[in-house]
Order: C-alpha cells, then structure tokens, then sequence
C-alpha cells in the first residue's frame, strides 16, 4: 500500500470500506462462468509468483562484463531541432543515474524505416518516459545516421526518449545485438555505473535461445492487452502505417 500523499486525498480511495474488493463478473455471470474466472484468477495468481520470482533471479545475477569507453552520437533534446549534433559517451548516458536502459532499434544503416514492432515499443516507452528516468537513465539507440533515427522519431511524435546513434562503434557487435552480416535483434540491454567503469547486467531479447518469441511482451501494453480479449493476439503484425492523427472514436 503506498504512502504518498495523494493517497490519503483522492475520493476514489477515501470512500473505500475495508474488505471490500471488486467482483470480477457481474450478477448475470453463470455459475459455469464463476467457477471458470475462479480458477483462473488462481492461475493468474500463480503467474504473478513466477513473474516475481524470475525477477529476483535476475536482480540475483553475479556482476557483469565490464564495458568499453565507446562515443556515440546524439542531437539537442529539442526533437524539432536539426543539430547540432554531438558526441556523447556511454558512460554519459547514464547523467545522474548510476543506472542505464537502452532499447535496442532495428533501424539498419541502410534502411529507410525502422522495425515496425520495436516502433510500436518504442511508441509506449515514449509515453512513460518522464516515469522511467525517475529512477534509471533511458535511451533509444540504433545504428542509423542520427539524422535518420531523429527523422523516424519525428514521424511517431517520439518526442521526450533520448535519441542516439551508435553508427561508426562496435557496441551493437560487443554486446551481442547484432548479427555477423550485420542483422540486428530487437532487445533491451541493461547497464551500472561501477565506480568509473560501465557493467553490462543483462540482456533481454525479443526472442529466445530456441527461437520462439514473446522474450520483451512483458515490456508491451499492446500484447499484454490484446492477452485479455476473447480473440486473443490474432494473426496481425504491427504495422508502419498506422495513422498518427487524433484517435478515431
């Protein structure tokens, strides 16, 4: 339960009586289906568990491999701007914090667009930036000019993450984001200040060692939201076209 103080003020939790918890059906829900939503509230329960289990194992992991002093490329915070474009380190990413984020973009050097799917994660993250850096450093990188990468974010309306190029470093390939022709895999990649040296803390792809996917869906609202409709994910891809105007109601 937290403490702060907007807790103690808002009617929604003020009015609330003690044991009361809200029903997960409504009156005309069938016995069949009342049972059903039991069970599978224990299952979701259970999931909770596992969820936090594995995310003590990775909070558990012994140090990782100390980083090199690589140099990136970024542009003014201002997304509108052209330039000037600038150097800055990966241990300058982190500013303030002793901790860093970075999503890795698919957005090939000679490519036009980024990777639809990591657009649409990086569409969310966008959204709970100013959420994200109170407690860790956050950046979007991908090996594009940064004239390019800043252009694609222009088009989402990516207009609070912080924006690098990694074009010209080996990081990508050291760390192990990147193909031997060159390929890139969508992934985050985590990282601490350890006094003057950077460690990498881990790695989580898209997809597993096996090849199967959904090793970044916990990250996504989009897929964890389409898990709760009747139709489940479907058979669509994200796509580049979607319209960036007002929402059709």
């Amino acid at each position: 339960m937290t403490t702060a103080e907007w807790w103690t003020e808002l009617k929604s939790i003020t009015l609330h009586v003690e044991g009361e918890s809200p029903r997960l059906w409504p009156e005309s829900a069938s016995d069949d289906h009342r049972r059903a939503r039991i069970d599978l509230r224990r299952a979701e329960e259970a999931l909770r568990e596992q969820i936090e289990a594995v995310a003590a194992q990775r909070r558990g992991l012994p140090p990782g491999g100390e980083l090199g002093p690589y140099t990136f490329r970024e542009g003014p915070a201002d997304l509108a701007e052209d330039g000037p474009e600038r150097p800055v380190t990966l241990a300058e990413l982190f500013g303030d914090h002793d901790q860093l984020v970075i999503y890795h973009l698919m957005f090939h050097p000679e490519d036009t667009a980024a990777c639809a799917a990591c657009s649409m994660f990086v569409d969310g993250l966008n959204g709970v930036e100013r959420h994200l850096t109170r407690r860790t450093a956050f950046a979007v990188m991908a090996p594009a000019p940064l004239s390019a990468v800043r252009g694609w974010a222009r088009t989402r309306g990516w207009s609070r993450v912080r924006l690098v190029s990694s074009a010209g470093t080996s990081f990508l390939d050291d760390l192990g984001v990147a193909g031997s022709r060159g390929a890139l895999f969508p992934a985050f990649s985590v990282h601490v200040r350890d006094g003057d040296a950077v460690r990498h803390v881990v790695t989580e792809p898209a997809d597993f060692p096996d090849g199967t996917g959904r090793g970044m869906d916990l990250m996504s609202p989009v897929w964890n939201v389409f898990d709760l409709l009747p139709r489940g994910r479907g058979d669509g891809d994200p796509d580049n076209t979607y319209p960036l105007g007002p929402p059709v109601r």
